[in-house]
Formats: structure tokens, sequence, C-alpha cells
């Protein structure tokens, strides 16, 4: 009955300890830098944002990824979408020190600018801070919700678009 008890026991502290580990903790840090890269595979336009700051973002503590980093490049996907550009894959790149992400900047934009073979394979456009900043995203946990209900996909028309079905389709005999 006592071996019992300690396997119980050990049990539930290993479950304690695993769902305290799962939980990140977040924090906000008072000026994060960071610039947005767009490309799409149906073109060679590519768009390079500015280096920004971004006032109070929000990054997971223990590994310092920041949080929102999806609603981060909605941004700047609806701002090409409003400049008639659809279908664009858009990252961003981020750090705390603004020389790390210049020197990151520098590289990727060397990737898309020097010529290979003797020739630019990619039209590279840079979108300047007058046309397009990075407005800070909040993540508290009513704003965390809100965004998990409401996110939907949109097509360029600014029509949502139905979720697809999971499985294979049927096909008629």
């Amino acid at each position: 009955m006592k071996h019992h008890f300690h396997k119980l026991l050990a049990v539930a502290t290993l479950f304690i300890l695993a769902t305290q580990a799962v939980q990140a903790k977040r924090i906000q840090i008072p000026r994060m830098y960071m610039f947005g890269f767009a490309a799409s595979f149906n073109d060679t336009i590519v768009h390079f944002t500015d280096i920004l700051p971004v006032d109070t973002p929000w990054i997971e503590k223990s590994s310092g990824f920041l949080l929102g980093r999806q609603q981060y490049s909605t941004q700047l996907r609806n701002h090409l979408l409003q400049k008639n550009m659809p279908y664009r894959t858009c990252v961003v790149f981020y750090d705390k020190n603004r020389s790390k992400i210049e020197k990151e900047y520098l590289k990727l934009k060397r990737q898309y600018t020097q010529p290979k073979d003797g020739q630019n394979h990619f039209d590279v456009r840079f979108i300047s801070t007058t046309d397009f900043s990075f407005k800070s995203v909040s993540m508290s946990q009513a704003a965390v919700e809100e965004t998990r209900e409401t996110s939907t996909t949109e097509d360029p028309a600014g029509q949502q678009q139905e979720g697809k079905k999971k499985g294979k389709k049927k096909r008629g005999k």
C-alpha cells in the first residue's frame, strides 16, 4: 500500500511540474526592432520594409520569441493588399538589438539585390516608413482569445472564405 502511494505521489509531482513548464511566461519589453519581407510564388516582386522600432512588444521570457508574429505579418499583408499586391507571403524578422537586426536585413537584402549570372532575378521594392509601420500588438489574455475567435482568412476582394474540409474527396463512380 505504501509503495502505491509513493508511485501516485511521484506521478502527481511530475504532472504538476510538466504543466508549469508548458505555461510560458509572457513579458513586455520596452522596444523591439523588426522589418518585414514579402514575396510571392506567382511573380518575382519582393518587398522589404525599413527596420522599424516597435514599442512595448510581448515576448516569451524563456526563448525570447516575439508573441503575435502572425499579427505583425498580417499587418504587412493587409498593407500590400491595399496596394493591389495580393497573395504575398509575409514574414517579420525581429531582435532586441538593432545592430543584429541590421545584419540580418543586409544579409537578406543582398540575396535579392545582387545579380546572379549578370542578371537581376527579382524586382525588389522597398516600403518606406512613411507608407507603412508596424503597430504594437496587444497580448493581453482577452485580446488573444478575441483574435482566436475572430480570425478568418479573406481573399484579396475581402470576402470571407470557408474553411477547407479535411480528408479525401469522394469520387463518383
